[in-house]
């Protein structure tokens, strides 16, 4: 078994949860709710794994605050 790490946002216009794993190429979804998304998410995935292994572009370190005066 496999993990990834997906980042989650809202779309305030649609207000669906869009979720992408950074540097996978071709692994993003939307759903209506967060177990709708992970599901969506975890299907995406395996689909692109038949592929073989991913080529990750990227690595997901983490988050950051940046303060703005």
């Amino acid at each position: 078994m496999k993990s990834f790490t997906a980042v989650i946002e809202r779309d305030h216009e649609t207000g669906l949860f869009v979720g992408y794993v950074p540097g996978f190429p071709g692994a993003h979804s939307q759903g209506e709710t967060l177990d709708e998304l992970n599901d969506n998410l975890r299907e995406v995935i395996a689909m692109l794994l038949e592929d073989g292994e991913p080529d990750l572009e990227a690595e997901f370190l983490g988050t950051q605050n940046v303060a703005v005066a």
